[in-house]
């Protein structure tokens, strides 16, 4: 694994040069759907103030998670380069996007739509630099051939583990295609945001289960109770939208039945 890249006498974290690489990516696929939307809006403004609530959001997050680092570190483990939770960065995120979209008169949902292939896009890309800088966001000891240990890691471990951030990586791509592609025809505003909920839950959910992180409740961690929650939200979300077309359909052959 490779933490810090030495280059000219600088230390440079990978988790760090990682992040950049996702807002970046993010930024372009966000870009591409303003374009693609007809938009005249600052795609790299908006991914770099959701980027830096989300940073927020996911170390905030983190620590109430896990109070007793807390107690150990002190508020050193505010800036400590480890320890990012998923669901904080999402809320946080979502929120300045939400923020920002009503600001710029594109709709709250319109602006998560848009952003959502990006979001799955960069949250990939970002768990390229948990992998690299191995700072624990491994799963359980495996037997698979593809299992790896990280014995020069942030958080150093021997064993065969599962490369849980590849997987991410994957499930990331892939959710980032999909709801791309998804976006090529006109569907009801919202619709994208739901799917993009559901499937990044979904993700989250079941990679959990060969992850190492503690169970709290019903033997799921705090982030699979988080994902449950994403994917009632994204599934109540399609099921409104779904009942407000057809509600709108049925009132508009109703006019014109009227009228005929």
């Amino acid at each position: 694994m490779i933490p810090y890249l030495h280059i000219f006498g600088l230390h440079i974290p990978t988790f760090g040069l990682l992040l950049w690489c996702a807002a970046v990516a993010g930024a372009f696929v966000l870009d591409r759907a303003f374009r693609r939307a007809g938009l005249d809006a600052d795609a790299v403004g908006m991914v770099a103030i959701a980027v830096i609530a989300g940073i927020v959001g996911a170390k905030f997050w983190h620590v109430l998670d896990t109070p007793q680092e807390f107690r150990e570190m002190g508020w050193s483990v505010l800036w400590d380069s480890a320890g990012f939770a998923w669901f904080g960065g999402l809320v946080f995120g979502i929120s300045a996007l939400v923020f920002q979209g009503w600001r710029a008169r594109i709709g709250a949902l319109r602006i998560l739509d848009l952003a959502s292939p990006a979001a799955a896009v960069g949250y990939g890309i970002g768990r390229i630099g948990c992998f690299l800088s191995g700072d624990g966001c491994y799963g359980i000891p495996t037997n698979l051939p593809w299992g790896m240990s990280f014995p020069n890691g942030i958080e150093p471990t021997f064993s065969r583990v599962h490369p849980t951030p590849l997987y991410e990586l994957a499930a990331g791509l892939l959710i980032g295609w999909w709801l791309w592609s998804r976006g090529r025809k006109s569907r009801p505003t919202g619709w994208i945001l739901g799917e993009y909920l559901i499937l990044t839950g979904l993700a989250r959910f079941l990679v959990e289960f060969i992850r190492r992180n503690p169970k709290v409740l019903w033997g799921l961690s705090n982030a699979q109770l988080a994902s449950l929650g994403s994917m009632v939200l994204g599934a109540a979300l399609l099921v409104w939208l779904a009942v407000r077309k057809n509600s709108r359909v049925e009132e508009a052959a109703h006019a014109m039945s009227k009228t005929a």
